[in-house]
């Protein structure tokens, strides 16, 4: 069992260094768990770590969901099969610009709702969803012969909030389910003071300036174990800005002064994967920034697991300092499978009837409110009244494109400086719709509560409008005709099939078209947006792929140029 003593880490009575990294399985598929878990082994980690995301295991309340991208057990059984231990950190917050933070979107439902607090509701949810998921994890522990050593206590509350209640509700927790193992927190070092607990281990989050943070931790907890819980070893990316990279020697240099002082770390991430879906979270300070699908996080491998060049820095470090396995090669190969022609399309509006279901209410309901977490929802009700009447877009959440009479007047989005929009209704009796993208919920900071969709009544024209239809578009459900469309606006869905010989990774070429989601096979790759970069390519792992009959379906939300689209077998980032 992991227990510190006297300012280190002891594993079965013996001094033992944590030398981790951190791989979310619901970022990768199954198929590569072992590649990369392999490859985490051969740099010399003897220890793996993963986040747990609430929503992936619990997407509607009281619904469970523990195979796939989401079996936890397959994933701590595969690195067990490679001898590497392995570090839990659970929901219900993990951050990791994860689509709000893990914390499922039902919740918002809940009029009352207080988000990571002791709130009785929110304790109440946490409890029944941590029935299903401890028992899980309490098998894999060390004292039953299994690879798990060490949980977290929440996930950087100091940087949130100070309810010691709560963070004490999870000790509670623990102990109900036989939690038995090496228990911590993990803040960054000027908020370690309200994230922490007395009689737990507290360790850091940080990405440089070594010496200053750990003598930050020795002023809080004199004699504490020297753990970083996450070394950044590079950064995400949103969509507008660069793709950010950070130099290998200069990570590596930071890595040798860890390892110089014999201080346990995690390196996040090893391996960053993909946000597929609509799993990708934003940040939200001066204004929004959504994070981007690719989670490469400039990690020591590439989202589609190749071995970097700050790897091998990494790796030559840490030889100095313990013993390190053989080398390994790169052994998932790429591939271009050119052109495929997307020879039908569909305008979403032809096919709301078999993609949404339909609620009717006085107001406009939030996505959440209407029983929705992902996708795309569209309002719709009668203006009669005729000429220019002023929208005020406040209420609108994230990316809206406005119709008036089935003509696209307005396109909307939540950074638009400006919050009132000028429309001009042509009749007295005039249809709008509006049709609205979540973009991502926050997964940090103050805006964490982040309903989506139209969150109060529109104020257009001086006067509220009431009596709305709403169409929930989650897409969980694509088209399955495409023949007789009457309507020709956008968004639009497009599809294709291909052959793909020895189904090898490759990745989607999304030029010539502007916003939208690749779908293979009916599995959401995830989010493009050219307009915007710095993300060019959708990475689609080889297991998705059949040898015949691929399809391939895109939702373009605002237009295009071309009607083919290529698998080319190198991504496009920055």
């Amino acid at each position: 069992m992991l227990q510190a003593k006297n300012g280190e880490f002891m594993l079965d009575g013996k001094p033992f260094q944590v030398l981790s990294g951190a791989i979310h399985y619901f970022r990768t598929v199954p198929e590569y768990w072992e590649d990369r878990l392999r490859k985490l082994k051969a740099l010399g980690l003897n220890t793996v770590e993963t986040y747990v995301a609430w929503n992936v295991h619990e997407p509607k309340k009281g619904e469970f969901h523990f195979s796939d991208l989401a079996d936890l057990e397959a994933f701590i059984e595969t690195a067990q099969k490679l001898d590497l231990y392995v570090i839990v950190r659970p929901s219900p917050y993990i951050c990791a610009e994860w689509e709000m933070g893990g914390l499922p979107a039902w919740l918002l439902a809940e009029g009352d709702m207080v988000l990571r607090s002791s709130h009785p509701a929110f304790l109440r949810h946490i409890e029944e969803y941590f029935n299903v998921l401890l028992p899980k994890i309490e098998k894999h522990l060390s004292k039953h012969g299994g690879p798990v050593i060490a949980m977290q206590i929440e996930n950087e509350y100091g940087a949130y909030g100070n309810d010691q209640a709560y963070l004490e509700f999870f000790k509670g927790q623990y102990e109900k389910h036989g939690i038995d193992t090496f228990l911590f927190t993990s803040d960054g070092p000027v908020f370690i003071e309200q994230g922490s607990l007395p009689d737990v281990t507290t360790t850091l989050n940080f990405g440089s300036r070594v010496e200053e943070a750990f003598h930050t931790l020795e002023q809080y907890k004199p004699g504490s174990p020297k753990m970083v819980a996450e070394f950044w070893i590079g950064w995400f990316d949103h969509w507008g800005g660069e793709h950010h990279t950070r130099d290998p020697k200069d990570a590596a240099s930071v890595f040798e002064d860890l390892m110089k002082i014999n201080a346990s770390l995690n390196v996040y991430m090893f391996h960053g994967g993909t946000n597929f879906g609509f799993m990708n979270g934003a940040n939200h300070y001066d204004e929004y920034y959504p994070t981007i699908t690719s989670y490469d996080y400039d990690s020591l491998l590439t989202e589609s697991g190749d071995i970097t060049q700050k790897y091998r820095d990494v790796k030559d470090v840490l030889r100095k300092y313990v013993d390190v396995p053989e080398d390994v090669e790169n052994e998932i190969p790429t591939k271009s499978y050119g052109s495929v022609k997307l020879q039908e399309s569909v305008s979403l509006f032809d096919t709301l009837q078999d993609i949404s279901s339909v609620k009717e209410h006085l107001v406009p309901l939030s996505m959440e409110d209407a029983g929705q977490a992902y996708g795309l929802i569209l309002y719709q009700t009668e203006v009669n009244r005729k000429g220019e009447l002023t929208l005020d877009t406040e209420p609108i959440r994230d990316r809206a494109y406005v119709y008036i009479n089935g003509k696209l007047e307005k396109t909307i989005y939540i950074n638009d400086q400006e919050k009132t929009v000028q429309l001009h209704f042509p009749n007295e009796v005039n249809t709008l719709e509006i049709l609205v993208e979540n973009m991502g919920r926050a997964n940090y900071g103050k805006h964490l509560t982040d309903k989506k969709g139209i969150i109060r009544n529109l104020w257009l024209g001086e006067q509220y409008w009431f009596d709305w239809k709403m169409h929930v578009i989650e897409l969980d459900v694509l088209p399955s005709d495409y023949a007789g469309g009457k309507e020709e606006r956008f968004p639009k869905f497009y599809q294709g099939t291909f052959v793909a010989s020895e189904c090898h990774d490759t990745f989607v070429d999304t030029e010539g078209f502007i916003k939208g989601n690749v779908f293979i096979n009916g599995f959401n790759l995830g989010r493009y947006w050219n307009a915007m970069g710095p993300q060019r390519t959708l990475y689609v792992p080889g297991p998705l792929l059949k040898e015949k009959d691929n399809t391939i379906t895109i939702l373009e939300l605002e237009g295009t140029t071309t009607e083919e689209i290529t698998l080319v077998d190198q991504p496009k980032l920055g």
